[in-house]
């Protein structure tokens, strides 16, 4: 984990503090049970914290108990949190004599923190904090004392390479999550009990949505089975109207291109671990013959500036807003890889829009606006805006070496996010290396938190491209570019949607939608469910039919299982009434109505795409 700066550390928030002194409480804890115990990093992370440690004893998830009740004694002690100021070489001392990250003296040397203390620049404060008899080198905060820390639970055990790199030792990192008090600590893994159930990789095999076929296809490629397809389609037809009701137009490109496409735009061979190795590939030409290396393709950007440059362009043609749902290859780590959430090949909802400063803020807020959109569609009220900028140490390595346009765009972004009101917080020393962005943060109905998009703006690679438009001053100006996925890509946004509705997607989403029911053998009242279905067909409603002999009841419960949305149940005095017997996943009967009016309610729902 990357060292948070002072600045950082002091914009940490009540809960952070919280959840980073309860990981030098569990430290303690684990100290008092095994002294040998040698620590490394214990910081605060998303949903609690954990410390990585070095131990003789393996620990695991029966060790927790006894963790635990330690835990508790050091925070009944009500020790405070001392900040303790000491020189480089008092801190070497305190290291040498294994003091750091103990209780006391011992006689190996603290080897991690010693390490770790090389990492603080020369000048800056060197700080240790003691809480009763344990001492830890650490730049803080804290929560005032240890009886602050009142709600806690050890989660889980794993491994993890010092520093994250696999020449270094490995090391147990015991995971923890605390909370202000126990009401929110038991709402918490609440929610995580009903995410279990509503797992998207047991849900998908559960409804036949998709198949991961390791075996011939690959890890991390997912199979989209028809139900699956069906809600990929839907999607991808939501986002072409939103898009083309927006002025965008629709491209198509291939998934190959030359290594020279990615050299150019930057992304080899800085992302080179991130693309599939390349393929060696033979071309003849008159008496000779040449190779090249191909990739598949990573991103759709550096192909969408090869289009922008196929036609000279002029202000008047801008803002120029290409989309394209393009097929992209990524090749994530094995280890990494998670049902659709971390995946190989992914569908994305991208578009890059061309513009000039002046048509930025317009721009940029447009694309906002398309979230807000979508955000009522999918009944999303939680979101989170997250504007990720630089910082000035990252120039020329981790950044595109321009400071003042740096500045620019990024005071050009904080605006519209302000002038708009949208709710956002800023990140700094996370943008992209071409320029600021967004990601879009969400939570599901159980108040779990994803990323599902991004929207970033790149003032570096058309000028690598070499793109540019007449001005109205008859110059040539390089545009700025707006990459934007709000759907971000197929395979996550369909993981997300499948926790989030619990599989019980609204009507418009479902792959089945409706499913006609038939009572008894009756001729007349088959042929009368078959005139529906052919009718809900011809109208591209995804239907299907159960006209086996067994009980209506068997018929509604597969239905059911199968998390069809709307049943149809037609008897023998529906027939004769012209009317079928409605009923709603999860929601029951819905009553006898007409036939044509329970029709037209269906296509009304499915068209306005109701929650």
């Amino acid at each position: 984990m990357e060292r948070k700066t002072l600045d950082q550390r002091e914009e940490m928030s009540d809960l952070e503090r919280l959840r980073h002194s309860c990981a030098h409480v569990m430290a303690a804890a684990i100290a008092k049970l095994w002294p040998d115990a040698q620590f490394a990093d214990g910081p605060a992370v998303d949903n609690g914290f954990y410390y990585d440690v070095e131990l003789s004893h393996r620990i695991t998830p029966e060790d927790f108990p006894k963790i635990e009740a330690e835990m508790k004694a050091i925070t009944k002690a009500n020790a405070p949190f001392e900040r303790v100021i000491v020189s480089r070489a008092e801190a070497l001392k305190l290291g040498e004599t294994g003091h750091l990250g103990a209780l006391a003296d011992r006689s190996v040397p603290s080897k991690f923190k010693l390490d770790l203390l090389k990492d603080i620049p020369e000048g800056e404060d060197i700080s240790c904090y003691r809480s009763g008899d344990f001492l830890d080198l650490c730049a803080g905060p804290h929560v005032m004392r240890t009886g602050n820390i009142r709600a806690f639970k050890l989660t889980t055990v794993a491994s993890a390479y010092y520093k994250g790199d696999e020449k270094n030792p490995q090391l147990q990192r015991i995971y923890g999550t605390a909370f202000p008090n126990k009401t929110e600590l038991d709402a918490y893994f609440a929610m995580l009990e009903e995410a279990k159930k509503r797992d998207h990789r047991k849900i998908g095999a559960e409804m036949g949505l998709y198949v991961m076929d390791t075996e011939y296809t690959g890890p991390g490629l997912p199979l989209w089975l028809p139900k699956g397809a069906a809600i990929c389609e839907q999607l991808e037809k939501l986002a072409k109207e939103t898009e083309f009701a927006g002025g965008y137009v629709l491209v198509k490109t291939p998934h190959v291109a030359k290594e020279k496409m990615y050299k150019t735009s930057g992304h080899l061979p800085y992302y080179a671990e991130s693309m599939f190795p390349p393929m060696e590939v033979k071309e003849a030409g008159e008496g000779t013959e040449t190779a090249d290396r191909y990739y598949l393709k990573a991103m759709n950007c550096p192909h969408h500036h090869r289009i922008f440059a196929a036609e000279q362009r002029s202000y008047r043609d801008l803002p120029l807003r290409l989309a394209e749902y393009g097929c992209c290859y990524r090749y994530e780590q094995s280890g990494e890889l998670f049902g659709l959430m971390r995946v190989r090949s992914l569908n994305m909802n991208d578009s890059h829009i061309y513009c000039t400063p002046e048509q930025f803020a317009a721009e940029f807020n447009a694309v906002n606006e398309m979230y807000l959109k979508y955000f009522k569609i999918f009944g999303l009220e939680k979101y989170q805006m997250r504007f990720s900028t630089s910082a000035p140490e990252g120039m020329g390595k981790k950044y595109v070496d321009e400071p003042e346009l740096w500045k620019q765009t990024e005071d050009m972004v904080r605006h519209v996010l302000k002038d708009s009101g949208i709710n956002y917080i800023e990140v700094p020393n996370e943008a992209a290396f071409y320029g600021p962005k967004i990601d879009v943060q969400v939570w599901s109905a159980i108040g779990r938190e994803f990323t599902i998009a991004t929207n970033q703006v790149d003032f570096a690679v058309p000028k690598r491209f070499g793109l540019t438009y007449r001005d109205k001053d008859n110059t040539d100006k390089t545009p700025l570019c707006i990459h934007r996925a709000p759907l971000g890509t197929h395979e996550r946004f369909i993981g997300f949607l499948i926790e989030h509705y619990a599989g019980n997607f609204p009507l418009w989403l479902a792959p089945e939608q409706v499913r006609v029911l038939t009572i008894g053998e009756d001729a007349a009242v088959v042929e009368f469910a078959r005139g529906i279905l052919n009718e809900l067909r011809a109208a591209m409603v995804r239907a299907d039919a159960d006209y086996g002999t067994d009980k209506i009841n068997g018929k509604i419960q597969r239905a059911e299982q199968a998390k069809v949305h709307t049943m149809l149940v037609v008897g023998p005095r529906d027939v004769a009434a012209g009317a079928v017997s409605v009923r709603v996943h999860g929601k029951g009967n819905q009553g006898v109505k007409p036939r044509a009016e329970v029709i037209a309610n269906i296509l009304q729902a499915i068209r306005e795409r109701c929650p």
